[in-house]
């Protein structure tokens, strides 16, 4: 069979379901390629994966018998500010397909020495503006070893959404601390579930920095001081510890500083995610707050959000 592919984000990030599915189809002796719409000749089958709610949609004509597209760009769409995931536009990947070793041939100069994978699926947090208790389910749970999709690489990025919410957590750490590889957890750690013995056996991963993130304004009482015992224990500076701020969802811009501020005298690096960008201007006060803060030259040295407005 002749097997086409599109990454329908772009070629930034690995997509890992396209990365499976080229190795199943390479073993079982088919040939796979990029898609491209002018020189590729009729296809058995194309696979579309589109990642990103806010990524175009493929906009060529597809010469394939059978067209596959699926992803969380496709199921996920915004109504009244919050995201819906729909599963009926998800196709889950079979089991022999979901648990192959990924095909790094496909982003040669992004997998250069570097896996990526999940070990874990699944959070319990639920919140309104993620969708991955939607997709993954409200429970974390481990899906794979490393060895699925790591084989000695000296760098490993996890996509998992939610690494210490799962019952098998010390197990996993113990597993990557194991590789001695450089460890980035993408999606950050859940500070809430934070406690000393989870915090000494992070300190014990190669790590460049680590995230956390404070998206509710509520929860200040109970992140911070689990910040503070993180920060303790590991006695990490600020160059190593970010936070992700949610902006532009339900907090008051007072309420944003506010955040931005107190991480910032406690020694971490804020860093503002802003949730539906495309519906702000690069004038809005939220996109100047975050080209302030995620500019880390400028935001250690211009000490007011007000000061730098007015550079």
């Amino acid at each position: 069979m002749k097997i086409g592919l599109i990454d329908v984000d772009g070629h930034n990030f690995p997509n890992i379901p396209l990365m499976k599915l080229s190795a199943w189809h390479k073993k079982k002796g088919d040939s796979v390629e990029w898609y491209e719409p002018i020189s590729s000749s009729k296809m058995d089958v194309v696979y579309m994966s589109k990642v990103f709610s806010f990524t175009d949609d493929y906009p060529y004509p597809i010469n394939a018998d059978k067209v596959v597209k699926s992803g969380s760009g496709y199921a996920v769409s915004l109504v009244d500010g919050k995201e819906v995931y729909d599963k009926s536009v998800d196709v889950n990947l079979p089991y022999e397909v979901e648990h192959i070793y990924p095909d790094y041939s496909l982003y040669p100069d992004l997998t250069k020495d570097t896996a990526y994978g999940f070990l874990t699926r699944g959070c319990p947090r639920d919140c309104s503006f993620c969708h991955v208790a939607a997709k993954e389910g409200k429970c974390s749970v481990k899906v794979a070893d490393l060895s699925e999709f790591w084989r000695g690489q000296k760098n490993i990025v996890l996509c998992d959404p939610n690494l210490i919410a799962c019952r098998e957590w010390k197990d996993l750490i113990q597993q990557l601390i194991d590789s001695k590889a450089y460890i980035d957890i993408n999606q950050g750690i859940d500070i809430r579930l934070m406690t000393e013995e989870k915090a000494e056996m992070i300190t014990k991963l190669k790590v460049k920095d680590v995230h956390f993130a404070w998206d509710r304004y509520a929860d200040k009482d109970i992140i911070l001081p689990k910040l503070q015992m993180f920060k303790d224990i590991t006695r990490w500076g600020y160059r190593k510890m970010s936070v992700f701020v949610l902006v532009n969802y339900d907090t008051t811009f007072e309420q944003d500083l506010e955040r931005v501020y107190t991480l910032r005298d406690m020694g971490f690096n804020p860093y503002i995610m802003v949730y539906d960008k495309a519906h702000t201007t690069g004038k809005d006060k939220i996109r100047q707050l975050q080209r302030w803060v995620n500019n880390r030259i400028i935001f250690r040295t211009v000490p007011t959000f007000e000061e730098y407005k007015v550079m």
